[in-house]
């Protein structure tokens, strides 16, 4: 099948080639939009080639304590040094997110864009309450990402995932995730866990487990206030009673992971088990799981 490629090299070239052609798919890395067209998922009659627009690359400071991230920011750009003392839960999701030449080529906009269960920048977006820029010719508008990813108000034809920006709290964040194996490979469930001193608040996301990452809203406001948030001041980390933090992990499990785990139709390693458990039984090991890693985000992040 023969395909149009269009190669802009700007933004405003972009967001023009794409009113004029809606239907184009936009690629950056590729990694997901080749998977998809590879096992006939996806047959775009059009490509939108994003790579040659520099300025989707970077990232920058903002007023008012914000990151704003380019949609074509590589998650081995999100791992380095500099991007890590920013926003750490994000370099920490983008270091585990695959393989090297995944991460080389892999952007944070196809991350979002393409909004994959076992997606690791997806909890930690979700927890910061990231906001995302979509463009169309003579406008844009910011979304949030938890609506963009739900459906609540989602991409339109036209439209082009630019900027996301990000409130930098200064505050202890933790990106935690557990996999079927060892090495770089998908999600069976992840945590991203931040702290925000200045409103005294717990922010919660988990991913993998379900379409979309989940904020356990109500483990949230508890845990909250089992924090003594005037132990070391207002710079950060608290004191909390192991008891409550055991708690706050069951929590989390029994807020996101449902009984009828298994019906979800995920893409797991742990499937064949699912297959042998049962959805009850696979329920409760995923429960545990994510209780786990709830805990222990809660606990280093308090450190």
């Amino acid at each position: 099948m023969n395909r149009t490629i269009m190669l802009p090299t700007s933004l405003d070239e972009a967001v023009e080639t794409l009113a004029t052609s809606p239907t184009a798919v936009p690629v950056a890395g590729g990694t997901d939009l080749m998977e998809a067209v590879n096992a006939g998922r996806l047959r775009p009659a059009a490509l939108l080639g994003l790579g040659r627009i520099t300025e989707l690359r970077g990232w920058r400071y903002e007023d008012g304590g914000t990151a704003v991230l380019g949609a074509g920011l590589t998650l081995a750009r999100m791992d380095r040094p500099d991007f890590a003392a920013l926003i750490p839960a994000l370099a920490d999701a983008a270091r585990t997110a695959g393989p090297p030449q995944t991460r080389n080529v892999g952007t944070l906009g196809g991350n979002i864009a393409s909004a994959a269960a076992s997606g690791d920048t997806l909890p930690v977006l979700a927890a910061l309450e990231a906001v995302v820029t979509l463009a169309r010719a003579g406008a844009t508008r910011e979304v949030p990402v938890g609506h963009l990813l739900t459906g609540v108000d989602p991409m339109r034809p036209g439209e082009l995932l630019t900027w996301v920006r990000v409130p930098l709290l200064h505050a202890p964040q933790v990106f935690l995730k557990a996999t079927g194996r060892s090495g770089p490979s998908r999600a069976i469930a992840s945590v991203a866990l931040v702290l925000d001193p200045a409103r005294r608040a717990v922010r919660c996301a988990v991913g993998a487990v379900a379409p979309v990452p989940l904020r356990p809203l109500d483990a949230e406001a508890w845990v909250a206030g089992c924090i003594d948030w005037d132990a070391r001041g207002e710079e950060g980390a608290q004191s909390i009673d192991p008891a409550a933090a055991a708690a706050f992990g069951e929590y989390v499990a029994t807020a996101c992971v449902p009984d009828g785990y298994g019906a979800l139709g995920h893409e797991l390693d742990a499937g064949a088990a699912l297959a042998v458990e049962g959805p009850t039984a696979a329920a409760v090991r995923l429960r545990r799981t994510v209780a786990v890693l709830a805990r222990r985000a809660l606990g280093r992040a308090l450190k």
